[in-house]
């Protein structure tokens, strides 16, 4: 069973709630608020903690709601190595209009880290043994630097550890520059790679096999909806599609993919399979309410699902 690692450097609280109806100009009654700590690599830490795995997970936290985050993560037993910091932890807002089915996420400015700080979840990161997955998860805070993705990726070389990423934007973009095993983006973040305003299936396929080809990441997985989900390997063209579900809330469904993609392969399952089991927990993902992540036995009933639909 291979060690797996989270580092996240933008981790912040989610709160959410639920209001009868979204009204202006009027006081709402709100559901009793639920806190949860979020950020991509901490959930990928939380899910595959929800699938009976293990991960530790590396993140910055300050002031008085980072201590709360702190407690949070205490009591989801969830390992931790934290970075103090001198900024007060962030919180983002979800609130569920139940007149109109539909969800309302808030999400406050990014917090800063100094050189300081960030170089120091590198250094922990560094300094720990046995290391064979890590999984940087989530967007980069105000002056962390795109080259940190090199240093990663130097750590991971260095522990021969498989690097995986999740981020958008130019931090995608740079990150795949610097070689790593895998990739998750979703078509908008896929079309910003190409550099294209538009792709259409034939494009997407050979955009995803061009990033596999030119060494920049040995596995491309496209998040395609409620479509389906594109697995591309060095050997491996597949097109795996959810089961039919009711969703609820797609909050937490990107990161509970990437914990049960991860924590597949750590338990020596193939990519293909790694891959399907990852649709399964963010299929399961989406079936809950508000900020919650996957539920084995959703995940494990899904997952049979989506074998029986191949065989």
């Amino acid at each position: 069973m291979g060690k797996i690692v989270t580092i996240t450097f933008s981790p912040c609280i989610d709160k959410s709630t639920s209001i009868a109806e979204l009204l202006p100009e009027t006081k709402l009654a709100c559901t009793t608020p639920k806190l949860e700590p979020g950020g991509g690599g901490i959930n990928v830490a939380r899910a595959i903690h929800l699938l009976e795995g293990e991960a530790t997970a590396i993140f910055p936290s300050g002031g008085c709601m980072g201590e709360t985050y702190n407690e949070l993560m205490r009591l989801e037993k969830i390992p931790s190595i934290i970075i103090e910091t001198k900024q007060e932890m962030r919180e983002n807002l979800a609130v569920f209009d139940n007149a109109a089915n539909k969800q309302y996420r808030f999400g406050m400015p990014h917090n800063t880290l100094t050189a300081h700080e960030w170089k120091q979840m590198l250094l922990e990161l560094s300094q720990l043994d046995d290391v064979d997955f890590i999984v940087a998860s989530g967007s980069l805070p105000h002056k962390v630097p795109l080259s940190i993705y090199t240093q990663l990726a130097i750590i991971a070389k260095q522990k021969k550890a498989k690097l995986f990423v999740d981020t958008s934007g130019e931090a995608l973009k740079h990150a795949v520059e610097e070689g790593l095993f895998l990739i998750k983006p979703n078509l908008e973040e896929l079309r910003f790679l190409a550099g294209k305003k538009g792709l259409d299936k034939e494009a997407i396929l050979l955009t995803a096999k061009g990033l596999v080809e030119s060494g920049k990441c040995a596995v491309v997985v496209v998040s395609m909806g409620a479509a389906c989900t594109l697995l591309v390997a060095k050997d491996v063209v597949e097109y795996i599609k959810p089961p039919m579900i009711s969703v609820k809330s797609t909050v937490g469904a990107g990161d509970s993919m990437m914990a049960g993609i991860v924590w597949s392969l750590s338990q020596g399952k193939n990519i293909l399979k790694a891959v399907q089991y990852g649709v399964a927990c963010g299929s399961s993902a989406t079936m809950n309410e508000g900020t919650e992540l996957c539920r084995k036995s959703d995940v494990d009933r899904l997952f049979l699902q989506i074998q029986q639909a191949i065989a």
